[in-house]
């Protein structure tokens, strides 16, 4: 028999916590980053919406019960295996999602209805949005907006329009690629376990991938063109006087190709059929991980360690 704690802790899936870093964003990109108060603030962010993202992963797992049975992997977890019974995972998904509110009221109002907000939508979306084409990719891509988004709302801080609009596309990027790789599975397995697959075509999931692919990282560049901080290091400042070629007043524009390599090597795990998890793929996948970290401390460097200034 499953040790019960253990499969409590499978059931919450704490490795889909990874997502909620996204919260940090605004905390990095505002400057503040290094602000012990409101990062506390943000970590506390990241803490309630992990234990919201348990909340629905658990009632969802609880839905998709017998779905789940016919699956090769979902067929191990917890519920669909009979490691936990229903009642118990209906208690659980219950007392997080309360856990979550209720530390989500402490802060603010406004976190609050965020997360009420990805609460209801992630619950209507296990009892049966998730099975609407097109609806269920608008939907897993909008979790990850309410998450960059309940960031910036517990620091109030200011989200660029280019940097929501890089959020978008990369969160239906993500979303079409995770529909993209279950589509392989079912081809391969012969199995439909999700009927909004049914409705897509290989072709229409490719195009989605490749459209919204190039929309990421074409609105970071943007973003980093007019966004970027000016340069003050007085080496590129005498760089600058010598020659205009040499001036270097769009910094974060030296990330971008390491944004593009990203999305090319996840566009790739993706026709491979290796983005059906996404947040594994970021944990796992050695070049991919790797590209995160440079973009990470590029990012850190850039906007941190003196070779500029705000407020351009």
């Amino acid at each position: 028999m499953a040790y019960l704690p253990i499969e409590i802790i499978k059931i919450t899936r704490p490795v889909h916590w990874v997502k909620n870093l996204s919260v940090f964003a605004a905390l990095l990109f505002s400057g503040s980053l290094f602000n012990r108060d409101l990062f506390n603030l943000s970590l506390y962010a990241f803490v309630v919406f992990s234990v919201a993202v348990s909340a629905t992963y658990v009632f969802n797992d609880l839905i998709d019960a017998s779905s789940d049975r016919l699956h090769p992997i979902k067929k191990h977890r917890p519920v669909a295996s009979g490691s936990i019974h229903p009642l118990l995972a209906l208690s659980i998904a219950t007392i997080l999602a309360f856990v979550s509110l209720y530390s989500a009221a402490i802060l603010s109002n406004l976190f609050f209805i965020l997360i009420l907000s990805y609460l209801v939508m992630q619950f209507l979306y296990s009892l049966g949005l998730k099975n609407i084409a097109v609806v269920d990719i608008l939907i897993i891509a909008s979790g990850f907006i309410l998450r960059v988004y309940a960031g910036a709302v517990v620091i109030d801080a200011h989200l660029s329009v280019w940097f929501l609009l890089c959020v978008v596309s990369t969160a239906l990027f993500l979303a079409s690629g995770k529909r993209r790789a279950e589509l392989n599975l079912i081809i391969s397995s012969k199995l439909v376990t999700r009927k909004s697959l049914s409705h897509y075509q290989r072709e229409l999931l490719n195009s989605y991938v490749t459209m919204f692919g190039n929309a990421s990282w074409m609105s970071w560049a943007l973003f980093t063109f007019f966004e970027s901080p000016k340069a003050s290091l007085p080496i590129w400042l005498l760089l600058a006087e010598i020659s205009k070629t040499t001036t270097i007043n769009k910094l974060l524009m030296i990330t971008t190709p390491i944004v593009i390599f990203g999305i090319m090597r996840y566009q790739k795990l993706i026709f491979e059929g290796r983005s059906e998890a996404p947040e594994k793929l970021f944990l796992t996948d050695i070049p991919l991980v790797a590209s995160v970290i440079l973009w990470t401390i590029s990012l850190v460097f850039i906007l941190y360690s003196g070779v500029s200034v705000t407020g351009v």
